[in-house]
């Protein structure tokens, strides 16, 4: 059985990433920042962004790879005792190779905590 994120999970729009840019809430770590902003919905909703010279398609798509199975295995961890109000979570992804995927799991993972706090 296949799992990933649902289409009502994935911004698509340019004018809610453009607001989420705007409006939101940025937390940095290392080789990424993530912009959070509430969306009213009772669900999360994530965007991957790499950054213009984010290497070639092959290591952008795996990095967006990486990252939505990540949120998608931290995804019910972000609503508990938050009025069930959803997150629109934009993640910008530097240069710089990752090591591996537990370096980025742990990076990406002390991001989203940050977020359940504020």
């Amino acid at each position: 059985m296949r799992r990933s994120l649902t289409k009502t999970n994935i911004i698509r729009k340019k004018e809610e990433i453009d607001r989420i840019f705007k409006d939101g809430v940025k937390f940095s770590s290392q080789k990424m920042r993530l912009i959070a902003l509430n969306n009213g919905l009772n669900y999360d909703r994530f965007i991957v962004i790499p950054v213009k010279h984010y290497g070639n398609s092959v290591e952008r798509n795996k990095i967006r790879r990486q990252t939505k199975e990540i949120f998608r295995k931290w995804e019910g961890r972000l609503i508990e005792g938050s009025d069930n109000l959803g997150v629109d979570i934009v993640l910008v992804v530097y240069p710089g190779k990752v090591s591996s995927f537990s370096l980025l799991e742990a990076n990406m993972k002390s991001l989203l905590v940050r977020i359940k706090r504020k």
